[in-house]
């Protein structure tokens, strides 16, 4: 008789405990599905930019184009030494698919001419910041590096575009260069963020090549004409304001132009430095003249059209 008391008994206290352990594996499954879908909803990473390589830059600019930037260089009686300074000389990188840069040298009876290209490629080592969005802080840190004088002023309009007939041959003696004795960032002078109302040049994508077509359209159409480069007799003082240190609106993404004038006294130094951006490279372009005697400084308009038109060609070429 107490057997089959205890029987029974022990049957209800196991279907308790099977009871149990079945809602608690019923609980379980339900949060470990909760938990593979929070994983699932992760933000991916940000993606990386346009460019993986970059090219040559010593080998990226025709003859014709350092015959522009640098008079004097095919002048060189010396065969081996025309052919070196034609090649320019490499900057030192780590890392040729990060950054690259080419330096020529040149001088004439008039002045000495000196010219840096320098490529950057920005990555990003942050999943939450793109490439892109990397070199547009480095780009940021330039520009305000640069202290562009505030943009307050009426756009220029098309007087801002680059003159072909500046692309070729030293500047002449005849007439005044529109900023030809005042440096074109006096302290406190406004600045002019008119659109330049010229584009990156037709043909091949080679730079410097685009001139060969013979198009009058483009920055490019006299790189290979002869020395008829005039100086703008009617320029007034107005005129400086298209000079002024500024934004450029129609190179890469982002760009700028700076002109900095050597202190006066001596044979004034001029530099026009052009940077702008493409996706993740930002380029740099530094164009330095030195006059060989004090006198009038190099021309602010004509090297500053030599500059904008060979970022536009470089531009060209890393778009195609």
């Amino acid at each position: 008789m107490q057997r089959k008391a205890y029987v029974p008994g022990v049957a209800v206290l196991l279907t308790a405990l099977l009871a149990g352990c079945t809602a608690g594996d019923d609980s379980g499954g339900s949060t470990g599905d909760a938990k593979q879908g929070d994983a699932g909803a992760a933000v991916p990473a940000a993606e990386p930019g346009r460019y993986r390589t970059l090219p040559e830059p010593c080998g990226a600019l025709s003859r014709s184009t350092l015959d522009s930037l640098l008079p004097g260089i095919k002048e060189n009686p010396d065969e081996e030494q025309r052919n070196k300074a034609y090649e320019g000389t490499a900057t030192a990188t780590y890392d040729t698919d990060r950054r690259v840069g080419c330096r020529w040298k040149a001088e004439s009876a008039d002045a000495t001419h000196h010219l840096l290209v320098d490529l950057d490629r920005i990555v990003s080592y942050d999943s939450d910041v793109s490439d892109d969005q990397r070199a547009e802080e480095v780009y940021a840190d330039k520009e305000k590096a640069a202290e562009l004088p505030p943009s307050d002023t009426p756009s220029a309009g098309a007087s801002d575009a680059p003159d072909p007939s500046s692309s070729t041959g030293p500047a002449t003696a005849s007439g005044k260069s529109p900023a030809g004795e005042t440096s074109p960032k006096p302290d406190g002078s406004p600045g002019s963020s008119a659109p330049t109302g010229s584009g990156a040049p037709g043909g091949s994508g080679e730079p410097g090549d685009a001139g060969a077509s013979g198009s009058t359209d483009g920055p490019d159409s006299t790189d290979s004409a002869d020395n008829s480069g005039e100086p703008d007799d009617a320029a007034t003082e107005d005129d400086l304001t298209d000079l002024l240190p500024r934004v450029l609106d129609d190179l890469g993404d982002a760009a700028f132009v700076d002109d900095a004038l050597g202190s006066p006294g001596s044979a004034q130094r001029r530099t026009v430095t052009v940077v702008f951006r493409t996706s993740n490279v930002v380029v740099t372009i530094e164009y330095e003249a030195q006059p060989t005697v004090p006198g009038e400084p190099p021309s602010s308009r004509e090297m500053q059209d030599r500059a904008r038109n060979l970022a536009a060609r470089l531009a060209e070429r890393l778009s195609n």
